[in-house]
């Protein structure tokens, strides 16, 4: 199945507890945040993570890892997930992938499994979600 929708993104930066000068001089910057989603479209969900990043700002390119829990409805069916990111950026050129944590859902949403991509353009996100949901 296939859902796709748009979502708005709020960052929280949080201190990293430890030295990352070397990084720094090297021009790159290390954060951590912490996130929180709203979904629109056929996800209608909020959602709550955590995310490590990496800016190399010589090259305009970029890294990072999150995990994030998602509460809501998809298509109609009410439950939550956990969803885990994985994403590089590079000038214009983004991979931003997310998997559904396998056994992480509950509810009606119990099984479900799938992955999703994430896109950006001229400041909107918006998500495609191909998923399995067991009848």
């Amino acid at each position: 199945m296939q859902a796709a929708g748009q979502f708005k993104v709020s960052l929280e930066p949080v201190d990293l507890g430890m030295s990352v000068k070397s990084a720094a001089d090297a021009g790159q910057q290390f954060a951590r945040q912490l996130l929180s989603k709203q979904y629109e479209g056929d996800l209608v969900a909020t959602s709550v993570g955590e995310m490590l990043s990496v800016r190399m700002a010589s090259e305009q390119a970029a890294g990072y890892v999150a995990m994030e829990q998602v509460v809501g409805q998809l298509l109609g069916r009410q439950g939550q997930f956990v969803l885990q990111h994985f994403g590089t950026l590079h000038k214009q050129r983004n991979r931003l992938l997310l998997e559904v944590v396998p056994g992480s859902a509950d509810g009606e949403l119990a099984g479900l499994s799938g992955s999703m991509q994430i896109f950006i353009d001229n400041g909107q996100h918006r998500y495609e979600f191909d998923f399995y949901l067991p009848t």
